[in-house]
């Protein structure tokens, strides 16, 4: 069994919730997006990305902190869970991994729902332009907080544009791996 795969049986374990699994499959496609841009391990990307939210099901109010013991249980090391521990808003993020998550966790689901108004394009020839416009629109997935997606970019040494053409690019190679499986981040 491969670390994609066993992180996602882990996932399915504990959510069953359809949106917070696509919702963890769009953070896994952003992850995966960095995992290649700077070389790191792809599977162990992917599994921090579907991993995120393992906890947010059963006990919402601790979350992330209640995923320590999952991810313990389940053979995770310490810089895995201290990465996931990192996409919460106060957290301290040092390594890369957790940079990236945060960054990942805060605009795949703004860049889900641009793909979605977009049907049957999705991710398809999108544009930063049209994400942006839709990014000034604050009743546009008004849950997405625009001042810490453009501060997680920035933590990244990369302005908020890039990161959006990044995610464009990588979560609509993943979206048609996952087709091709009979899966969908949309």
């Amino acid at each position: 069994m491969t670390e994609r795969e066993k992180a996602w049986a882990l996932l399915n374990e504990y959510v069953k919730s359809e949106r917070l699994l696509k919702h963890c499959l769009a953070v896994e496609a952003g992850m995966i997006t960095y995992a290649e841009k700077y070389g790191e391990d792809r599977d162990r990307w992917s599994a921090i990305g579907l991993l995120h939210d393992v906890d947010y099901e059963l006990y919402p109010e601790d979350h992330p902190k209640s995923s320590v013991e999952i991810l313990k249980k389940a053979g995770y090391d310490d810089q895995f869970i201290e990465s996931i521990q990192g996409h919460a808003d106060a957290a301290d993020r040092v390594t890369l991994e957790a940079k990236v998550l945060y960054a990942a966790d805060e605009m795949c689901g703004f860049m889900v729902a641009c793909a979605l108004v977009r049907d049957p394009k999705g991710f398809d020839d999108m544009k930063v332009s049209s994400v942006r416009k839709k990014f000034k629109d604050k009743a546009f997935a008004r849950a997405i907080s625009r001042e810490n997606a453009g501060q997680a970019a920035e933590d990244l040494g990369i302005t908020l544009d890039e990161h959006i053409e990044n995610l464009i690019a990588g979560m609509g190679k993943r979206e048609k791996e996952l087709n091709a499986e009979g899966g969908s981040l949309l």
